[in-house]
């Protein structure tokens, strides 16, 4: 990804700061967009994974919808010109105010999550004297397989309406006079990489949809998430999400029912591997059992490694391919400077002998990285460079 031509001009950028390589996403996007169109899949991109001006605009001119998990996000999908019948508005505990907005902007959908809910959208719906177009969040209880903290769809979770729920929810739907029912949604977890998993959500999907035509409610749209996985290990090797196989396995296992379209939400597959957090090496402590690399970037720039543990490939620029190979390797604890012990990017990283002042890269950083950073220790926010 990082010619010497890039890794010069990137040397001259004051550190530390997110570098996303447009091209990439652009390759990414083409290829999402040609696999789902194969079987009429339609794809929403989750903003919560990047909310980058740049980026959503891309994004928005491969004619993929908008998916929300909070008002400002809705917002944002608005005044970025997502069309408003491409938004869909999910989240376990969405606000008066946002519902509000929402049905101000004759969103497509609200993705509802409680029964509790479904009163208020209904309540404030009827204020506003406009139909609210709902989709059924169900808690498939099936498991991810993937990081606890990202598990989405187990009966343990704060997610989604339960199986057990069904009749009580049918029931009241029969009584919210501006509620209109248009399909299911359903996600079970981010960073999924076995795609069995998949198809165990589709057989889950399948005898819920048959629990819906058996009470005589036709449904128009099923929305079965996202969370396909990308590679962190091998960012060059495995540059895209496999989309062929992914949606593949739906078409070949969802059990769509004639005229139903089906929904994708898809986030870090689109967005992880554009984006690099570049930093500098402060210094080079030396410790009992293990030395030290300290970054100008810290938790605060990615907090994915501090909050589950995450895993992203840390390369250093400034050894070019040659003097790589001619110098020792050493292992290094690569840290930040943030006040905090979690405040650790990765133990015992292999990485040719590392100075003061070298050029650090902590590749697939594009999802779920600058979107999540802070001021906390009153740092100065990260900024981001873009490469057209």
């Amino acid at each position: 990804m990082f010619n010497q031509e890039t890794i010069n001009k990137l040397k001259s950028i004051p550190t530390p700061f997110y570098y996303y390589d447009l091209e990439v996403l652009k390759q990414t996007l083409h290829l999402a967009k040609t696999e789902s169109e194969k079987y009429n899949f339609i794809v929403h991109y989750a903003l919560k994974a990047n909310v980058s001006n740049e980026i959503l605009n891309i994004i928005k001119s491969y004619n993929i919808g908008a998916d929300c998990v909070s008002g400002n996000e809705v917002k944002k999908a608005v005044e970025c010109n997502f069309n408003s019948e491409d938004i869909v508005f999910a989240g376990v505990g969405k606000s008066d105010e946002e519902i509000n907005y929402a049905l101000d902007h004759n969103i497509f959908c609200f993705n509802c999550e409680s029964i509790q809910e479904l009163e208020v959208i209904n309540e404030l719906a009827i204020t506003k004297n406009k139909i609210a177009s709902i989709a059924l969040r169900i808690n498939p209880n099936v498991n991810a397989n993937t990081h606890k903290y990202i598990t989405t769809g187990l009966e343990e979770n704060k997610f989604g309406i339960n199986l057990w729920e069904l009749d009580a929810v049918t029931n009241l739907l029969k009584t919210t006079t501006n509620l209109k029912l248009i399909g299911l949604h359903f996600h079970i977890g981010s960073q999924i990489t076995d795609l069995n998993t998949y198809k165990s959500l589709c057989i889950k999907v399948n005898e819920i949809q048959n629990w819906f035509e058996h009470h005589n409610i036709k449904l128009e749209n099923i929305n079965v998430g996202g969370g396909l996985g990308v590679d962190y290990h091998q960012p060059d090797t495995n540059r895209y999400a496999n989309f062929a196989s992914y949606f593949k396995l739906f078409n070949n296992f969802l059990e769509v029912r004639p005229h139903q379209k089906v929904h994708f939400e898809l986030g870090r597959a689109l967005v992880a591997q554009c984006g690099t957090l570049i930093s500098k090496v402060l210094y080079i402590k030396k410790g009992v059992s293990t030395n030290f690399v300290i970054l100008d970037a810290g938790m605060t720039e990615l907090l994915r490694p501090a909050l589950y543990q995450a895993y992203h490939k840390i390369e250093n620029l400034s050894q070019s391919p040659h003097s790589s190979l001619l110098s020792p390797f050493y292992k290094y604890d690569v840290v930040g400077p943030i006040c905090e012990s979690a405040d650790c990017f990765g133990k015992a990283v292999n990485l040719p002998e590392t100075f003061r002042g070298d050029i650090i890269a902590l590749r697939t950083t594009g999802a779920y990285g600058e979107v999540m950073s802070s001021a906390y220790n009153l740092r100065d926010r990260v900024k981001a460079i873009y490469s057209y």
